[in-house]
């Protein structure tokens, strides 16, 4: 989503490093490799093993020098430095993939059943069923309402409470229909899909996912503040985040102001990109996609695309 737009801002050019951070379906790696041509590197990071095979598989026959990593990115300049790398672009497009979107065993998706699991890291310790066996009614409002920003979260937890007390929520239709029940009339008014906001939440939450983008961000400011000192990142890299929660670009754009603040870099989008109809037609998910993008230290560089959305 947004890649052409996240292309044309990060620029990257024949012979740099790149880090995609996020590999996913393999789809940005690719874009970023074409890129930076057979001198370039590209670092590809991401906690599922089949993302990062899918990944593998885009790089066949690219000439450059590429690298996989199993891990979160919140150790991304960890891993940079271990290898005497500095990045010159930066990609993270947040959330799950359409691969494990579609693979009803990963649970991420109420539209087909499957076991509540929603772990990036299939050896992750908690899953989803895991939190809706052992959460409190309280905990579990608060989590829905937090990470879901679930107007009727405390419904929900109730249900989900008392549900459980006659057998353990496992699946994804069990999930499904419990908030349905909560919902009840509304279900049928509602312009989303009444589990979207629950099953966000629990995703959100199995996979800590705002404390990794607060710590993702906190790596972008320290390398910005040690650009030339050993730090992971070269003066003038270019870094991008796509987000899909409200949470999510509130976390980027107050870091993007702390880098322009400190005077560590430049905001190139001060207020976030946003799919056009044609890709939103395309793929509906494009529809909450926003892509912010800011530059460390040195010249700000032209921009390629002019930002639109709000």
């Amino acid at each position: 989503m947004l890649l052409e737009e996240a292309l044309g801002l990060l620029d990257p050019r024949p012979g740099e490093v790149a880090v995609d951070c996020t590999a996913g379906s393999g789809g940005h790696s690719a874009a970023l490799a074409r890129a930076i041509g057979p001198d370039g590197r590209l670092i590809s990071i991401d906690l599922d093993p089949q993302s990062l095979a899918s990944t593998a598989q885009h790089m066949q026959g690219w000439a450059g020098q590429f690298v996989s990593i199993r891990d979160s990115f919140v150790r991304v300049a960890q891993h940079l430095v271990q290898r005497q790398l500095r990045a010159d672009v930066v990609l993270a497009d947040l959330g799950f993939s359409s691969g494990q979107m579609h693979e009803a065993g990963r649970g991420f998706s109420f539209r087909t059943d499957g076991p509540l699991d929603m772990r990036y890291d299939p050896d992750g310790p908690v899953t989803a069923a895991d939190l809706l066996r052992s959460c409190t009614e309280e905990e579990l409002a608060d989590l829905i309402r937090r990470y879901g920003e679930e107007p009727l979260a405390p419904k929900i937890a109730r249900k989900l409470v008392q549900t459980r007390k006659d057998q353990p929520i496992q699946t994804t239709a069990q999930l499904v229909q419990v908030v349905q029940e909560a919902y009840g009339r509304r279900a049928r008014k509602s312009r989303l899909h009444p589990a979207t906001r629950t099953f966000m939440a629990l995703r959100i939450a199995v996979n800590d996912e705002l404390a990794a983008l607060e710590a993702l961000m906190d790596q972008v400011i320290d390398g910005a503040a040690k650009v030339g000192e050993g730090g992971w990142l070269n003066s003038g890299a270019r870094v991008a985040v796509i987000s899909f929660h409200s949470l999510e670009d509130r976390i980027v754009k107050r870091a993007f102001v702390r880098l322009a603040e400190g005077g560590l870099g430049t905001r190139l989008t001060k207020r976030p990109i946003t799919a056009g109809a044609d890709e939103v037609a395309a793929n509906p998910r494009a529809r909450s996609a926003k892509l912010r993008v800011a530059t460390v230290g040195g010249p700000k560089p032209m921009m390629k695309v002019a930002p639109t959305g709000s």
